[in-house]
């Protein structure tokens, strides 16, 4: 073999390692592509999972809070005021909230609701389950002058209604107190009738909702009537005092 064809051959040689190594090469890219791309798909469908998971925990979270519903007239709805928000069931959920207990207040006020009125719509409002209900009616049949007999009988059928479609639902009563022109007779029936009512169902009660609120004019807006913000947030204390021990 003379030198040039020696030559040729190592040329040849070096060439043919040439391209083994160049296809080692991209064989090696290929796998370290292959890895980063199975990496990357990995750690996106733990992201997803996660996301998943915190959804789903949501939404058990939502789906296991508590309901506590208010049914009552204008106090309750908070008439008046320039939102629903300062309200004493909305001031109540802040409370709630703060203590990162899982309630979910429902507020069933309607301004101008008589008890006829609430007894009309009981069946409407528990089509929903309710854990804690507060009964806050009263008061408007009591400025018409409704028969002692008729509103405590209304309110006897609302609170059966609620032990009949939940016999667990604990009931919250509460009390109004009537001005003195109603005449002494009727203002003393009218207030012993919700102590008789919550004795004989046997839930808890609240004797005056108003209490350290009504006739005090400050807490009042110009009707004389209803309360304002500060009012309201005097209110919740007094109902919260009754609801913090059923929660």
């Amino acid at each position: 073999m003379n030198a040039a064809q020696n030559n040729q051959l190592l040329l040849h040689v070096h060439v043919s390692n040439f391209q083994k190594i160049l296809k080692f090469c991209y064989f090696i890219s290929l796998c370290l592509v292959f890895v980063s791309c199975k990496n990357a798909s990995n750690t996106k469908t733990t992201e997803d999972a996660n996301e998943t998971v915190e959804t789903e925990s949501e939404t058990v979270s939502t789906a296991n809070s508590k309901t506590i519903l208010f049914f009552g007239d204008s106090i309750t709805a908070g008439y008046g005021l320039d939102s629903t928000n300062d309200a004493y069931p909305a001031v109540i959920q802040e409370t709630i909230d703060s203590l990162d207990l899982n309630y979910t207040v429902v507020n069933s006020g309607v301004s101008g609701e008589t008890t006829a009125g609430g007894r009309s719509r009981i069946d409407w409002i528990l089509n929903q389950n309710i854990d804690i209900f507060l009964l806050e009616l009263g008061a408007n049949d009591g400025l018409r002058g409704v028969p002692i007999s008729e509103t405590q009988a209304n309110l006897q059928a609302i609170i059966d209604a609620v032990k009949q479609k939940d016999a667990n639902t604990k009931i919250i009563l509460t009390g109004m107190e009537l001005p003195p022109n109603m005449g002494n007779s009727y203002t003393s029936e009218f207030r012993n009738m919700y102590a008789e009512l919550a004795q004989k169902n046997d839930v808890a009660f609240i004797p005056f909702i108003l209490k350290d609120v009504g006739g005090i004019p400050e807490l009042n807006q110009n009707d004389g009537i209803h309360p304002t913000v500060k009012g309201h947030k005097i209110i919740a204390s007094t109902v919260w005092e009754t609801l913090q021990p059923l929660l």
